[in-house]
């Protein structure tokens, strides 16, 4: 279907692929690894022609159709949720917005004496709708958008008004709506909420076409993908199996060639010390410069290329009180919404709550309530004694400085302590090397959500209140910081999408309820996400039978 053959691409002294191939076939359902900066974008721009090989060839059939979503996201505005999402369902979105346009005019009466040929464009227009099934089509989208978490108002509401993570489930509902023959997707699961992973999860499954895809959810590539394409180096190496599958494989073919590097050193140095005694004997000289000419022609095998993640040791948080947070009576609604409605919770030290519910549900709301970032309308949030805080949330990449590198905000925040302490800190969170001297006004989002969280860490407090900490993380980072918080001596309520933090950390489980009127009451759960998952029969609460 899509090849690539024997392709080379360079960016000034990067070298991106060297000789690379690889072939994407007819309902493959691949995922792409590699780490940062290995050439997994441009993979994908090259299949949709946005950039070419320096060499080599990229075949993509002429009538393929292909959806791309990636993380830029183009403006959005002067629809409705709906509509937009419409648009990038191929030609019967084009003819949905064309029928529309249609009817605008024939209800125009300055077009009056345009009537004729307005008409005869509308029945074909209408025809070849129909053939294409476009009267499902809205049907279709409504479906998509719920699946993504779009409540009836959001859907028939202003594109323009939703915050950039909402726009960005527009821009993949388009593209799931195309229905295309190969669809490429850049980290889908960002911005999505449990649901809503578990739907698109669902969703692909049943997608009949090629999928190629990046992702840091591993329990989202497990559960979808039944091949592994590798970019490491400028190679391109395929693993037949899962993300767990190639992890294990890769560790074997790797301690296989660290097996065949030494023993294949053992015979060049072998036959060197052989050549070094014996080149000045003239008997033994045709020996000697076979056994050279041997030497050159032997293909080196080269040590196995090694990703290292850097450990960190955060430090023993001081001890806090018992009770750590109490919260009696909660009532908080915006607008006609009740969110709490006399709530109450306490929170004891060493608990680690993983805190659930649908979108809308309250989430956000109860851990910035006990952040002090949100007052409740009525009832207390008592925090308890000895008590340091650590809250993050998207709105913690607001209090760096723009002006500074990386390093010079370590150094300011933490001035007391050395380079070299400093520089491990910021290699466990993958700024390594010269990455440390970037301004933090040029990091990406997931950059500054690392460096944040790297910052908090550092000096732990006791009590850890954090709004979706893994978004943005490769699963590097992500593993590293899940076994860092398995040791971590205090207090945590966390909101997560990611399956692998929930297991590994979530010790209480707090379920709230969903966001329409028939609320139900919030549900305490006393053992960890795994038990719970088990006593529910689902992976999170807004998905039922």
């Amino acid at each position: 279907m899509i090849s690539f053959s024997s392709i080379n691409k360079q960016y000034g002294k990067q070298l991106i692929f060297v000789d690379a191939s690889f072939q994407l076939n007819p309902g493959e359902k691949v995922g792409l690894v590699g780490p940062n900066g290995s050439g997994k974008t441009t993979l994908f721009r090259m299949v949709i022609g946005e950039e070419s090989p320096d060499e080599g060839d990229v075949s993509v059939p002429k009538k393929l159709t292909i959806g791309y979503f990636r993380q830029d996201v183009e403006e959005m505005s002067g629809r409705s949720v709906l509509d937009e999402a419409i648009a990038g369902s191929g030609r019967a979105g084009d003819l949905h917005h064309e029928l529309e346009a249609l009817q605008k005019a024939m209800e125009d009466p300055d077009r009056l004496d345009e009537m004729d040929s307005i008409l005869a464009r509308f029945g074909d227009a209408q025809e070849e709708y129909e053939h294409l099934g476009g009267y499902t089509l809205e049907a279709q989208a409504r479906e998509v958008l719920h699946g993504l978490g779009f409540a009836d108002d959001q859907v028939d509401g202003d594109v323009g008004a939703l915050s950039g993570g909402w726009k960005m489930r527009v821009a993949l509902a388009r593209v799931l709506l195309g229905r295309p023959d190969v669809l490429l997707m850049d980290e889908p699961t960002n911005h999505l909420d449990l649901e809503s992973i578990i739907w698109l999860e669902q969703f692909l499954k049943g997608f009949e076409g090629a999928l190629l895809m990046t992702s840091h959810d591993r329990e989202f590539m497990n559960r979808i993908v039944s091949k592994i394409a590798e970019i490491d180096a400028g190679e391109i190496t395929a693993y037949s199996g899962n993300y767990d599958f190639y992890e294990r494989e890769r560790a074997i073919r790797e301690n296989n060639q660290q097996a065949a590097f030494a023993r294949q050193q053992s015979m060049l140095a072998k036959e060197q010390r052989f050549i070094e005694r014996f080149k000045t004997h003239a008997a033994k000289a045709a020996q000697v410069q076979s056994r050279i000419k041997a030497l050159d022609k032997i293909e080196k095998i080269e040590l196995p290329k090694k990703r290292t993640v850097v450990k960190f040791d955060f430090r023993v948080p001081p001890r806090s009180g018992d009770q750590v947070t109490v919260m009696e009576d909660l009532c908080k609604a915006y607008g006609p919404r009740v969110i709490y409605d006399g709530f109450s919770l306490t929170i004891r030290r060493g608990e680690r709550w993983a805190v659930m519910g649908r979108n809308g549900a309250g989430k956000s709301t109860l851990l910035k309530m006990i952040a002090g970032a949100t007052q409740p309308d009525s009832g207390t949030v008592q925090l308890g004694a000895s008590l340091t805080m650590g809250y993050f949330a998207q709105q913690s990449l607001d209090v760096l400085s723009a002006d500074l590198t990386i390093l010079e905000q370590l150094q300011q925040d933490f001035p007391q302590d050395g380079i070299g302490s400093l520089r491990s800190l910021a290699g466990a969170f993958q700024f390594s090397g010269d990455d440390v001297d970037k301004k933090i006004r040029s990091l990406s989002g997931g950059e500054k959500s690392r460096l944040a969280m790297a910052r908090m860490l550092y000096n732990p407090p006791n009590f850890l209140v954090l709004d979706e900490p893994t978004n943005h993380l490769d699963l590097a980072t992500k593993e590293m910081l899940i076994g860092a918080l398995k040791d971590f001596e205090g207090t945590m309520i966390f909101v997560s999408h990611d399956r692998t933090f929930l297991r590994g950390l979530g010790s209480r489980v707090l379920e709230l309820g969903g966001e329409t009127g028939k609320e139900r009451n919030p549900r305490i759960y006393p053992g960890p996400y795994t038990e719970y998952v088990d006593a529910l029969g689902h992976e999170a609460p807004g998905i039922y039978s």
